[in-house]
This record gives C-alpha cells, sequence and structure tokens, in this order.
C-alpha cells in the first residue's frame, strides 16, 4: 500500500488559479486550515481506509455497527469542529468559505471515501434547514449537526423510484401538532451507524395524491431520537455493495415515526435541491479526489518498478516507456482538469453573481469530475497491471469506491439531460452567454477555442429550441465539458 499524502498544493495551486479573485476569500487562511486536516487526513483517516473497507459493517439487533477505529476518528473530527466548518457563528460553526470547505473536503474522500460519505451530508443538511426551516427547527438542529453530536441523511429513494421521483410513494400524514411518516426507503448513505448520539432524517415523503407527482412531495425532519427514545425506524438490512464498504448504505422502514414539515407543504423537491445541489459538487469533488488518488498510487509505483529495457538496453523503469507515461499523464490531466472546473463553479458560487451559470456548471462537473475519477482509476489498475488487479496496493479500491458517483446523486445521464433541457433555458437562456464568457475568459485569446466556443453557442441555442434533445443530451455534455476543460487547460499553461 502506498501511504497516502494530501495533495494540498495542487488544490491551492488550483484554487488560487481559478477561484483567487474571489471577494473576502483570505488565500494564506484557507490554505492553513487546510494543511491542519490534511495532517489528520493522513495520520487518522487514511489509516482505517484500507481496513475498514475489508471489514466493512454490520448490522446487529437492527443496528449498524461501524469498522473498528471509526468511532474515535469521528469523535476526533467531530471535537476538532470540522462538521460546523461552514456553518454561521451563531450555531456554533467557523463561518468559513466554499472553497475551503471544498480543499478539505477534496483531502477527506481523497484518504477515506466511506467516512467521508456519513459525516458529509451534514453542512447540505445545515444549509436546507437555514434556507427553509422555521427558526425553532434551526435552533433545534443545527447545533447539534454543528457539533458532531449528531449526523444528517438525505432520504429520498425508493424501490421503483429512483430517478423518477413522482413515484415516491412514502407517505406522510398531520398528527396534532407534526406529522406520521409510513413507507420505506432504500439506498441511504449512513441510515444508520454508532458514531453519533443520534441521526437527522431529512425524508422526502407524500402528502398530495400520487397523480400529484412531485408537486405532492414534502420535506420532514425526522430525528432518530425523540426525547431519548428511539423514533419508529427500524433499519432492515445493509446493501452489499461493489465498493465503499465501510459506509452503510440501508434500507429503512418508517412506521410511523414522527417528523416535521420542513418549510411548505407540497414543496419538498424545491427545498430537497438545496441539499442535493450542494451534494452535487461534492461528488464531483469525489471524483477529483479518486483522479488524484489514483494518480499518486500509479506514479509512485511506476517510478520505482522495473520493467524490460531502454532502447540503449539499460535496465528500465516503468517511466521509461512512452505508453506509461502517456496514461500518467492523463490521469494527472484528468484529476488537475476536474479540479479546475470544480473550483470555477465554486467561487462562482462563492460570489453569487450568475445563478443561472451555477445551476449550468453543477451537473457539468458531476458528469466531467466523477467520469474522470473512473477513468483515472482505470488506467491506475492498468499502469500497475496484474498488482493494480489486486488489493495490495489500494488502486482496485480506489475504482470501486469510485464508481458510485457517476450514479448517486442524479446519474450523469440525468445531469447530461438536464444541461440540454433546464440549463439551457434558464432566465431566458443566460446561461449560453455566461457560459461562454466564461470560456473565454479562461482561454485567453486562444483563437482554435474561440472558433470552438461560437460552434457551441450555436448548437446550444439550437438545442435550446428543440423539443426533444433526449438523444442529443449525452454528446452536448460531452462536447460542453471538453470546451471547458480544454479553457480550464490554456489558463493552467498560462501560469
Amino acid at each position: 500500500m502506498i501511504p497516502f499524502q494530501a495533495p494540498t498544493d495542487e488544490i491551492f495551486h488550483s484554487l488560487r488559479t481559478f477561484a483567487g479573485d474571489t471577494p473576502g476569500w483570505d488565500a494564506e487562511l484557507s490554505q492553513e486550515i487546510t494543511q491542519h486536516f490534511a495532517a489528520f487526513a493522513e495520520g487518522v483517516l487514511a489509516p482505517l481506509n484500507g481496513p475498514g473497507d475489508r471489514q466493512g459493517c454490520r448490522l446487529e439487533n437492527g443496528r449498524v455497527r461501524m469498522p473498528e477505529g471509526f468511532g474515535a476518528a469521528y469523535a476526533e473530527l467531530a471535537e476538532s469542529g470540522w462538521q460546523g466548518l461552514t456553518a454561521p457563528e451563531d450555531f456554533g460553526g467557523q463561518a468559513l468559505d466554499h472553497l475551503t470547505a471544498a480543499a478539505v473536503s477534496e483531502i477527506f474522500t481523497g484518504a477515506n471515501h466511506s467516512l467521508q460519505m456519513v459525516t458529509g451530508l451534514v453542512p447540505g443538511a445545515i444549509s436546507t434547514l437555514l434556507a427553509h426551516g422555521a427558526p425553532e427547527q434551526q435552533v433545534t438542529y443545527i447545533p447539534r449537526l454543528t457539533s458532531g453530536e449528531w449526523l444528517s441523511t438525505m432520504c429520498l429513494t425508493e424501490a421503483g423510484a429512483g430517478s423518477d421521483l413522482s413515484r415516491i410513494r412514502c407517505k406522510a400524514t398531520p398528527e396534532g401538532d407534526g406529522w406520521k411518516i409510513e413507507g420505506q426507503k432504500i439506498f441511504i448513505s449512513g441510515g444508520d451507524q454508532d458514531m453519533s448520539l443520534g441521526i437527522l432524517h431529512l425524508v422526502l415523503a407524500r402528502t398530495g395524491a400520487p397523480e400529484d407527482g412531485v408537486k405532492g412531495l414534502s420535506l420532514f425532519a425526522c430525528p432518530s431520537d425523540i426525547d431519548g427514545l428511539r423514533n419508529a425506524i427500524t433499519v432492515t438490512r445493509i446493501e452489499e455493495k461493489l465498493g465503499l464498504h465501510a459506509s452503510p448504505t440501508c434500507q429503512m422502514e418508517f412506521d410511523g415515526a414522527t417528523a416535521e414539515l420542513i418549510g411548505t407543504e407540497g414543496r419538498g423537491l424545491a427545498a430537497m435541491f438545496t441539499m442535493m445541489n450542494h451534494a452535487r459538487l461534492d461528488v464531483s469533488l469525489q471524483g477529483v479526489a479518486h483522479a488524484s488518488r489514483a494518480h499518486a498510487i500509479a506514479a509512485a509505483y511506476a517510478a520505482e518498478r522495473r520493467q524490460g529495457r531502454t532502447p540503449e538496453g539499460d535496465p528500465a523503469l516503468l517511466t521509461d516507456h512512452p505508453d506509461v507515461t502517456r496514461m500518467l499523464d492523463e490521469q494527472q490531466d484528468l484529476a488537475r482538469t476536474a479540479r479546475g472546473m470544480c473550483h470555477v463553479a465554486l467561487a462562482e458560487l462563492e460570489k453569487g453573481e450568475a445563478p443561472a451559470l451555477i445551476e449550468f456548471l453543477t451537473p457539468l462537473c458531476k458528469i466531467y469530475a466523477t467520469e474522470a475519477g473512473l477513468r483515472a482509476a482505470d488506467l491506475g489498475i492498468q499502469i500497475l497491471g496484474g498488482y493494480g488487479y489486486l488489493e495490495e496496493y489500494g488502486v482496485a479500491q480506489v475504482w470501486r469506491d469510485a464508481r458510485i458517483t457517476s450514479i448517486y446523486e442524479g446519474a450523469n445521464g440525468i445531469h447530461a439531460l438536464t444541461l440540454a433541457t433546464r440549463g439551457l433555458k434558464l432566465e431566458g437562456g443566460a446561461a449560453i452567454g455566461q457560459f461562454a464568457a466564461l470560456v473565454t475568459r479562461l482561454g485567453g485569446a486562444d483563437p482554435e477555442l474561440a472558433l470552438q466556443c461560437e460552434a457551441w453557442q450555436g448548437h446550444a441555442r439550437t438545442l435550446a429550441e428543440t423539443p426533444d434533445v433526449r438523444g442529443e443530451a449525452h454528446g452536448f455534455a460531452q462536447e460542453t465539458a471538453a470546451l471547458l476543460a480544454q479553457a480550464i487547460r490554456l489558463r493552467l499553461a498560462a501560469g
């Protein structure tokens, strides 16, 4: 196993390049904070990654037991304040920016994706409560999440209702001053665990008739414990997965569980999108982390592994072979361009000046970065050869853990369709011009890029007027991602 080293220098080179003009961002302070987390990730989180993968989670008497060492690591994480990094100071948080949080999140995933999965939904839950929760709900739940006393989940998916949320059947009915939830949810990351004292489940449930579709859905805060007693929530099984073995993915039964309405009845999907959009950028960073980790493992291995001879007849390292250097270069390019793409989107999010552009960049980052992570991991296995296919060096686990990223938080095909439909029509098509301006700004005066950008705008405007774009959505997403990636490469090359 090649020890994990946080790519802090690479991350902050990218942040300074693509987000350095963000108002109020203190790069030096941000890097200092991130370096503290990097030391924690290297010394505490990363050593648990392999053992946690091998041991996995288990269900005992209806409760989830995490792998050895995870509880102690989480206690240290929470005690150090990392769960409240971006939360408002009034609720016990540190009120730091999205750019610093992104650097921490990438390092966390690279060190231990499974634990990051269980803890990483808290910032989105806090944002959802701040945007849609009543003041009493904010006071009740946010300090618990910020301190690490509680963790959170996002309960959307049901059997037969994956990407089509209009098919949700989990039902909420009013009772007294609150609500009762009945039904089953599946694929719930961290649906139960023995690290935090409680869990805040954010549950999307039906309050209207089935024929109302998504308009009949509402969002609820459903705590795991009420006044020291377990709520009527049961984990019926832990899924057996390809990867993320140390992250409990649960099937859950809500049997009249007590819950509180968040926001307005019938507007649950809009409220949940606050959490989902945060999660989608976080998943994009997971793709970056896997690409970076796969390259680090492959580069270290190739620099020491002797294989064959040079044209001069001397013993050769793998790095002496052009086909290997080609693959290493591709891995590095994937990590850097995906990271840059995410940092561009996060900078726009922090500025908040172009909402349509943010809505357009979010699915684009999700598609490109997760596919970059998968491709880089696959190349890592190829570079290591037979040892890549074994578990010894960890690159096989990188591939297994990364594989879900292009599926969860919206399958990439769904995001491609979103780009080609809603993304091109928001605010009267504002994102088309804003994206073209962004590409031009990043790429400078490169004439080839300018021609590609002009052609892209024509294609985008045509699609915006086309009634059915399903057959073109994938190709348009790839074209758009390639254009932005090329602009990012040019900006990196310019220094």
